[in-house]
């Protein structure tokens, strides 16, 4: 019995540790894979250009990986090329190749949050006070340039610039990051954080279009309340939007908001589930989910374990990076 006993346990411990070494395989592969050596984290799906979103997915992942260092290389490699000056927010893309790598002096409102969330974790984990006055300053930069009250509800627009059309704000929702809004609340006590949060939910829950039922990338809120799909992009609930049950399930596993995506995945085999939809048309896809998009079905489906990331060869930089969003939102 004891012998037994002693087999359970050393096989209890095995699954333990291999876990675990699994998990830090995963953020090594990540940084082997996308982190430069000046702090500089690549879209290698994208001919290699930074963005604010890369670098405060990777800062994430660093603070829950425990890795100061390479937290620090990223967040000095950010400050100090991508801040900008005027309004204490940051350029949204890097092109290491052009003359002038930064053409587009706007920010973009997903990449600032999370950005400022990492250090907003950092500073709480590592219990330094530069990291905490940091992320405190980018949310009154994002409160200040980027919220505004339109057709009776709080939002975010993407960024400063661009997006309010008077008569009409185009969103993504896919920037509706609940879980760094409750926490920028939790710290700020500010209300207008959860007016955010009531608001976003309330405006996803009028984000169902056509016979998916899901979000488009971009939707359009006019003046009297209406939600449409953005005409500026396809309708289509793709790449960004793949993101909105992530966040949705990250701040709430048991949000109802997740039931439609549950819906439109439930129709298909997971080998067979279409990387995108055309929400107004209803045409799917020609090719299927794989890589990080299939992690957020799982996630949502709950159909395998999603705490232990795969980095594999053929995942670029953004199919990575779900995948690790996907175990950060579960831990």
């Amino acid at each position: 019995m004891w012998q037994r006993c002693k087999t359970l346990i050393v096989a209890v411990f095995a699954l333990i540790f291999s876990q675990q070494a699994l998990a830090d395989n995963a953020w090594d592969s990540y940084k082997s894979r996308f982190l430069m050596p000046d702090g500089r984290i690549v879209d290698t799906g994208n001919k290699n250009v930074s963005h604010t979103e890369g670098q405060g997915f990777a800062m994430m992942m660093a603070v829950v990986n425990d890795d100061q260092a390479s937290f620090d290389k990223m967040w000095d490699w950010t400050r100090k090329t991508l801040k900008n000056p005027e309004n204490g927010l940051f350029y949204w893309r890097y092109n290491p190749i052009e003359a002038q790598p930064i053409t587009d002096k706007n920010n973009a409102t997903d990449g600032d949050t999370f950005i400022a969330w990492a250090l907003l974790k950092a500073g709480t984990k590592w219990k330094n006070q530069d990291y905490l006055n940091e992320s405190d300053a980018i949310t009154r930069a994002l409160v200040a340039h980027n919220v505004v009250r339109f057709a009776g509800y709080q939002v975010m627009l993407p960024g400063a610039k661009g997006f309010n059309l008077n008569s009409y704000v185009n969103l993504n929702p896919s920037y509706f990051i609940l879980p760094a809004w409750q926490d920028f609340a939790n710290r700020s006590h500010l209300m207008v954080w959860k007016d955010l949060i009531s608001d976003g939910q309330k405006l996803l829950g009028k984000m169902h279009f056509g016979d998916p039922q899901l979000p488009s990338d971009w939707v359009s809120l006019y003046s009297d309340g209406r939600t449409v799909p953005a005409k500026e992009w396809p309708a289509r609930f793709s790449y960004d939007a793949i993101r909105v049950p992530l966040y949705v399930s990250w701040f709430n596993h048991s949000s109802p908001e997740l039931q439609v995506y549950k819906n439109w995945w439930g129709r298909f085999a997971r080998d067979k589930t279409p990387a995108w939809v055309n929400v107004t048309t209803g045409d799917p896809a020609p090719y299927m989910m794989n890589g990080g998009l299939l992690a957020v079905r799982d996630l949502v489906l709950q159909s395998a374990s999603v705490e232990q990331p795969q980095i594999m060869a053929q995942d670029d930089y953004y199919s990575a990076s779900l995948k690790m969003l996907v175990s950060l939102s579960v831990r």
